[in-house]
Order: structure tokens, then C-alpha cells, then sequence
């Protein structure tokens, strides 16, 4: 991962919040608050908030866990981080890409990854997951959630019958549906979202289990994070249809040394 781009995302984190799709809303459906209740013994745990950005996250982990370890890549996320965990005595920070977390290796008995595997090249994913894998202790969970691009097909086929039932054409129905689901700033075919200048990988369901199996984990679960469509949209009508999502999953590190990924 560039300087440079640690410096965009520095230069994000005033306002991030604002723009970005907020996973722990009260109104989204996430299955992360049952998987962190699933965990025992938690107060004896490590959990690393791997990518926390501006620390959304944390103050709960603080209080569920022994100690806690936030890591991210952007000097700006994790001073906006340290601010929100200012009263908190059993929160660590840590500035290192998720593509060389050598210094954590063996630390951690949960990591959580929530939207900070996104990145651009299907190598670096590949080695994030693998460095997470390392940072596992043996028997540990990695609980993540991604964008899904399946969603934004979703969401563009409800835009093109919307259009359509109003008396659009199909070539304007089509244009409208790109329009109002911002195509301009995707990629389909190789799963890109370009956002101020900075490229983020979206996810499709059956990505998940195929780099998460390459990594070495093992007893995956996939599920969905709905979110309302308020968060996506300012248009109305899309109320009436199931919402749209953000991929969620769970997967173990196992103690058999047959799981260990094929390169660090």
C-alpha cells in the first residue's frame, strides 16, 4: 500500500463518516453483533480491530474484551481513532498495513475486518488475509464484512423495472437505473468503486469462500448485512423491496497444520 495513499485516506477521515455506509447503525441488520456474543470467555481475549478507521468500533470491543488492538494504515484515521478511545486504558494502536502485520502474529484470538478489505489488487487481498491468518492464534475467528457488488446489480435491476413501469424506454430506463446507482464510478467486470481519486475492491458472494479457503481458513459462514435503503438512496419507492447488503462472514483458524495458507 502507497504513502500516497494513506495520505488520501488520512485526508478522508474528517469527513468519512459522513459519506461512507454505516455498518452499526441501529436500523442495519448485521450479523457481526451475534458472532462477537458467540465468543467466549471474551474478557480473557485479544480482539484486533484490523482497519478500524476512525474507531467506530473500538469502544465496544474495549468493553467485551481483555484488550484490544486497533490497526490501521492512515495516520488521519487513527488520530480521530485514539480521540474517540480516549478514556479507554485496554486500547493499543498499531500503524501497519494489513499486507505486513508481522508484528502482531501470534497475538490475536479474534480480528475483526470490517470494509477494510477492499483493496484494489487481488494480490494484496491475498496477502491481508494470509497476514490475518498469521496474527491468529490457533482455533482464532476472523469476522469481516465487505461490499458487495452483487448488491449494486441488485439495486441497478430495481432502478430498470422502476424506470420501465413509469414508460421509459428500455435505452433510457437503463440510463436512468446507471444514474441513480452512480455507474460512473464502477467497474462490473473487475469489481472496482472509485471514490476521490482512491480504488476499493467490491466483493461478490462467491469471492468470499474462495479467497478466504486460499488463505487457509476454515468453517466459513457467509451472510448478509442489510442495510436500509435510506443509507443508499434519496429515492422512496425502493422501500418496498428487500434491502440491500453488504456481505458478512465468519472463519476459523484451525489448529490442524493442514489449513495453513501456502505463502506468508
Amino acid at each position: 500500500m502507497t504513502e500516497e495513499l494513506a495520505q488520501a485516506w488520512s485526508q478522508a477521515a474528517a469527513d468519512y463518516e459522513e459519506h461512507f455506509i454505516d455498518p452499526y447503525a441501529a436500523d442495519v441488520r448485521n450479523p457481526l453483533w451475534r458472532a462477537l456474543a458467540r465468543i467466549p470467555r471474551k474478557k480473557s481475549k485479544t480482539v484486533g480491530d484490523l482497519g478500524c478507521g476512525t474507531g467506530p468500533l473500538l469502544p465496544r470491543l474495549a468493553r467485551e474484551f481483555g484488550h484490544v488492538l486497533a490497526v490501521d494504515f492512515a495516520e488521519g484515521m487513527l488520530q480521530r481513532a485514539r480521540a474517540r478511545c480516549r478514556s479507554l486504558n485496554n486500547v493499543t494502536f498499531h500503524r501497519l498495513p494489513l499486507q505486513n502485520l508481522q508484528p502482531l502474529h501470534g497475538q490475536l484470538d479474534v480480528a475483526v475486518a470490517i470494509n477494510s478489505l477492499g483493496l484494489p489488487h487481488p494480490a494484496e487481498i491475498d496477502q491481508a488475509l494470509r497476514q490475518i491468518w498469521h496474527c491468529l492464534r490457533p482455533g482464532g475467528w476472523l469476522l469481516g464484512i465487505v461490499p458487495a457488488m452483487d448488491a449494486i446489480h441488485y439495486m441497478t435491476m430495481l432502478l430498470v423495472d422502476r424506470a420501465l413501469q413509469r414508460g421509459l424506454p428500455l435505452d433510457a430506463a437503463r440510463k436512468n437505473a446507471a444514474h441513480h446507482a452512480n455507474h460512473a464510478e464502477y467497474d462490473f467486470a473487475f469489481s472496482r468503486f472509485l471514490y476521490r481519486g482512491t480504488e476499493q475492491h467490491f466483493w461478490f458472494g462467491f469471492e468470499v469462500p474462495y479467497r478466504l479457503r486460499r488463505a487457509g481458513f476454515v468453517r466459513l459462514r457467509l451472510a448478509k448485512v442489510y442495510i436500509p435503503w435510506p443509507q443508499v438512496t434519496k429515492l422512496k419507492d425502493l422501500d418496498r423491496f428487500p434491502p440491500t447488503w453488504d456481505w458478512f462472514f465468519a472463519a476459523r483458524k484451525s489448529a490442524h497444520p493442514k489449513s495453513a495458507p501456502l505463502a506468508q
